[in-house]
């Protein structure tokens, strides 16, 4: 009344409910994971369709981010003569930033937006509570296989995409920039050594785990029927 927008308590405590859901669930499906048996044919099945339809993506994503940051890190180089010493900044920022980075993106977009989609749709059909009234529990079944599937196709491409992505800035640097073979390759150990190679790999597998869980909870907390599911889809990629 009067122009002015009253704010009840439900709709201002949804939005710590749901940050609490999404941590009770991840810490659920933390204990899941080390809990026999392990649902091995989900878990092989997610594997394959997240690896299926994350690669391609993935590589072509990979080549035009390293080019553009090597070309722009190329750039300042000339200016200061150093133009040598451009595989450092690719072996850089292609292991730590770009490799975990891209992979995310692309995990988030195509693995994860389909793990919402089929856990939203079982979720309105009650197939979830048709789970626990026959004792199963569908954080272990269902989402501790997806889990792991995206936390190890997202370790593995950021190998692929850091060697994509070194590839791509040699072929750019030697063959349109006119660096010297030799001295590229000499510059990739300069700064990038076996700990960043770490790093790297554990970041994505960080950002896959994310990934995996705010999709499992955006499909498993699902309200108001089909409807819900796409709007789940669209705020697990923004998450």
């Amino acid at each position: 009344q009067g122009g002015v927008a009253v704010l009840s308590p439900d709709r201002i405590l949804a939005p710590v409910r749901s940050i609490g859901g999404f941590y009770a669930m991840a810490l659920d499906t933390l204990v899941a994971m080390f809990t026999r048996p392990l649902a091995w044919r989900e878990f092989f099945l997610q594997t394959w369709f997240v690896a299926r339809v994350a690669i391609v993506p993935t590589l072509l994503l990979a080549i035009p981010f390293t080019v553009l940051v090597v070309f722009t890190l190329n750039v300042l180089l000339h200016e200061f003569g150093a133009a040598d010493f451009s595989g450092t900044g690719a072996a850089s920022a292609s292991v730590t930033e770009i490799g975990p980075i891209v992979t995310v993106l692309v995990v988030a977009g195509t693995g994860a937006t389909a793990m919402c989609a089929d856990l939203g749709a079982r979720t309105i059909r009650d197939e979830l509570d048709a789970l626990r009234v026959m004792g199963v529990d569908p954080v272990h079944r269902l989402v501790v296989p997806r889990v792991l599937a995206a936390t190890l196709v997202a370790v593995s491409l950021v190998s692929l995409v850091t060697f994509v992505g070194l590839a791509g800035s040699f072929a750019f640097a030697v063959f349109v920039q006119h660096v010297t073979p030799g001295a590229f390759a000499a510059g990739l150990t300069l700064f990038t050594g076996l700990p960043d190679i770490v790093l790297g790999l554990v970041k994505g597998a960080l950002f896959g785990l994310s990934a995996a869980l705010i999709a499992c909870y955006k499909g498993m907390s699902v309200r108001k029927g089909p409807q819900g599911v796409g709007n789940a889809v669209n705020e697990t990629v923004v998450y």
